[in-house]
């Protein structure tokens, strides 16, 4: 019989393959219409399949070199007839792997008998162990969380606190509790009290500064007039009363509030940023809420400066002054930023909102000031530039 005579020329493959190595699991049904051995469904599909898929994908040398396993085979023998399974391991590459399934699945006959061999199906053995390996990482988590449930979040927060604690500077004359980034940083949050800061300070937020009451100090203001500052106070009408005297007395740019009744020092991250990013320019707030800002001195250079600007009110031009306050040119604000680079002015006078784009060109060519409407949405501003907007023209 082929099926026999080939089998008997196996005795040699001693090779199995490793199972760390194999990539999929064959599995198919065998039906022969008469009794037959396990042996025999092994040599007739190594006698069937031999030079059906080339040399490359012979099956006694993809054996030996341990690319394919052993091929197992239970059966069992009722009325005159043998059914059973077949498995089979493979560390070929999936097309290979197809292959070999469907040249197994062409084998007819077992011995002297009619046989059908279907595969049902080709399983990736790492999908497998991978879902083995997400259930245990599963189960080994649910054990690690039920035994620090109690002792780690204590710990850690702990930890942090203390940390944020050391983090806290002192900034000023009137040493106001802040984030250590206070100094460097070019925008700022000023908020009611130290615990404000420390709150901020736990979600990582470094550039905050307290007024520590409703007396605002002068560091405050002279910050106010550097930086970008936003002003994020406390949801009550304790929180409405430092709000408005900040808005009096410093130059805020935007305002930020806790919700209704909620302080800033109890608030989770998500409110914190929640609130920030629903912050409002100052002056739309200051309108909305009915508030009026103290003017500011309009003599010097600020009424110089006033002067000019009330002159270019509407009219989309904008005026180039020198170091010492000279006109040096007037153009149409819609060529600005290229007649900055040309002209190179230390002074510059407009009726428009000063961009990120025109704060960096004006930094480049070393401009001094600009006079214009109001301050965009800007990131940053370079300390050696002053921004002067027209609330502050008085």
């Amino acid at each position: 019989m082929v099926g026999i005579k080939a089998f008997d020329s196996l005795e040699v493959i001693s090779l199995s393959l490793d199972p760390s190595a194999a990539k999929y699991l064959i599995k198919a049904k065998i039906k022969v219409d008469g009794v037959v051995d396990r042996s025999d469904v092994i040599g007739a599909i190594f006698g069937q399949t031999e030079g059906l898929m080339g040399d490359e994908l012979d099956l006694r040398d993809l054996q030996k070199s341990a690319r394919i396993g052993r091929i197992e085979v239970e059966l069992k023998q009722t009325q005159g007839k043998s059914e059973g399974e077949l498995t089979l391991t493979s560390a070929l590459e999936k097309v290979e792997t197809a292959i070999v399934a469907a040249a197994i699945e062409s084998v007819d006959r077992i011995g002297p008998c009619k046989a059908e061999i279907k595969v049902e199906k080709v399983e990736d053995i790492r999908i497998s162990k991978r879902k083995k390996l997400v259930e245990r990482a599963k189960q080994i988590l649910q054990e690690m969380i039920k035994q620090s449930k109690e002792e780690m979040p204590d710990l850690a927060e702990e930890i942090k606190q203390s940390v944020q604690v050391e983090e806290i500077v002192y900034y000023g004359p009137e040493r106001l509790p802040a984030g250590p980034n206070i100094e460097k940083s070019d925008a700022i949050i000023i908020v009611e009290g130290r615990n404000d800061v420390v709150n901020l300070l736990r979600h990582g937020i470094k550039n905050a500064i307290a007024v520590e009451g409703t007396s605002i100090p002068k560091t405050i203001i002279d910050l106010c007039n550097e930086k970008i500052a936003t002003a994020f106070v406390d949801g009550d009408r304790g929180g409405e009363l430092v709000l408005r005297e900040l808005l009096q007395v410093a130059d805020i740019d935007f305002v930020a509030r806790a919700p209704p009744t909620r302080e800033v020092e109890e608030l989770s991250y998500k409110l914190i940023m929640k609130a920030l990013k629903n912050k409002v320019p100052a002056d739309q707030y200051m309108e909305n809420a009915g508030i009026k800002r103290e003017k500011k001195k309009a003599e010097g250079e600020y009424g110089v400066y006033k002067e000019i600007f009330e002159e270019v009110k509407g009219n989309h031009t904008a005026v180039f002054l020198n170091d010492k306050g000279e006109e040096i040119k007037r153009v149409e604000t819609e060529k600005l930023i290229e007649e900055i680079a040309k002209e190179k002015p230390a002074v510059i006078i407009f009726d428009g909102i000063i961009t990120q784009r025109l704060i960096d060109n004006a930094y480049e060519n070393k401009v001094k000031k600009i006079i214009a409407t109001a301050l965009g949405e800007v990131t940053k501003i370079p300390k050696s530039l002053k921004i002067i907007t027209e609330k502050q023209l008085g």
